[in-house]
């Protein structure tokens, strides 16, 4: 065999690995499948220094296929009122189940300046906080879904009014 015919076959045999390894990727995702809906569910405080603050967010994940999907991780950014807050990833591994949903469990971090831009936005009366939360549920042999979620939280009557308030003195009777 030549060096020329050995460099062919070598160049046929890593094309054929590739192809491979592509088909098997998309294996595991039957063409036509539906994109599972994210949504977050809830907002708690982990941890945190001055300079980094950690969260868990728990997300529901809903899956409008005929077929469950493995779901391996996932990696995310959280934006509120149009600024990026928070990112995180997860190597947790869930099985949505066919036609339903389940809930996955992540730690956002976030940093000072995000923490403070929020407590900025606040300060100016909003009735509401909007969020996006986008990032990739990863599958397994290079699949996945991307999401791009919405939404918005009504924020309590009289939040961040305190230090906006007319105040009269208290007056006595007697």
């Amino acid at each position: 065999m030549t060096n020329a015919a050995g460099r062919r076959r070598f160049a046929g045999l890593l094309a054929t690995g590739l192809g491979l390894t592509v088909l098997g990727g998309c294996a595991g995702l039957q063409l036509g499948m539906k994109k599972p809906e994210v949504a977050v569910v809830d907002i708690r405080p982990l941890d945190g220094t001055l300079l980094e603050q950690r969260f868990v967010l728990t997300l529901r994940v809903t899956n409008p296929n005929s077929v469950e999907i493995p779901i391996e991780g996932l990696t995310f950014r959280l934006d509120l009122n149009g600024q990026q807050f928070a990112t995180g990833v997860s190597n947790k591994p869930v099985v949505i189940p066919r036609l339903g949903d389940g809930v996955v469990e992540v730690t956002a971090t976030t940093g000072l300046a995000s923490l403070l831009r929020q407590f900025r936005e606040l300060g100016k009366m909003r009735d509401k906080v909007e969020y996006r939360l986008r990032g990739r549920l990863v599958t397994g042999n290079f699949g996945g879904f991307d999401f791009d979620e919405t939404g918005e939280v009504g924020m309590p009557k009289g939040f961040g009014e305190a230090g906006r308030r007319e105040t009269t003195p208290p007056t006595e009777r007697f």
